[in-house]
């Protein structure tokens, strides 16, 4: 009797320890609020891009500036580096104890959200070779991955990060917050664009 009484109580306990050490720090909130902005984003991209002529697609406000067939094809781009640095990261050994120094959700929104000038990656500088709204289905086939993944994961997003070593380690929620907040940013840009006197009609 004393030695059953022990097995339950052992079998109670590692029960107790194994639901503990699989709480998430990512929650189901996370997740949707995740799916959300990825969703809001991507309808905002095609509205303000889908009527668009040839023209418009190509138009620059000046030589140096993108058009907005460039804009999205760097969006795009983006989703595929997105992509790959969620999939490396999520795959990486879990450090939820790396949130103690990372920064909070905020300082990645305000930061991607804020107005000085960005200088692009190399790698996700466009060519301008896609043209016109084959820049938008570009775009629309790297996001619909990228959701597609963002829903059936059972990676835990705040317990892992960034494969860096960096002081300030982002962990993939915040990577995520980067991602969708990167099209915001964009869309201001496609606005201006849009709202140049010399924009095609």
């Amino acid at each position: 009797m004393k030695h059953l009484k022990f097995f339950v109580l052992l079998s109670f306990t590692f029960l107790t320890c194994s639901s503990f050490a699989q709480e998430k720090l990512w929650t189901e909130t996370d997740r949707q609020f995740t799916i959300d902005q990825f969703n809001r984003t991507r309808d905002e991209l095609v509205k303000e891009t889908e009527n668009l002529t040839p023209a418009q697609w190509a138009f620059h406000e000046s030589a140096e500036r993108w058009s907005i067939g460039q804009i999205v094809e760097h969006l795009a781009l983006w989703e595929i580096i997105w992509a790959r640095e969620i999939s490396m990261g999520s795959r990486s050994k879990p450090q939820p104890e790396l949130n103690k120094s990372s920064r909070p959700d905020s300082y990645y929104s305000d930061f991607i959200m804020e107005t000085n000038p960005h200088v692009a990656a190399d790698i996700a500088i466009p060519t301008g070779f896609i043209k016109g709204k084959d820049n938008l289905a570009f775009f629309l086939s790297r996001r619909e991955q990228n959701l597609a993944f963002l829903k059936k994961t059972e990676a835990d997003m705040r317990a892992h990060f960034e494969l860096t070593a960096t002081p300030n380690p982002r962990n993939m929620h915040q990577v995520y917050i980067y991602q969708w907040g990167h099209v915001d940013r964009h869309l201001r840009q496609i606005r201006k664009v849009k709202a140049d006197p010399n924009f095609p009609k």
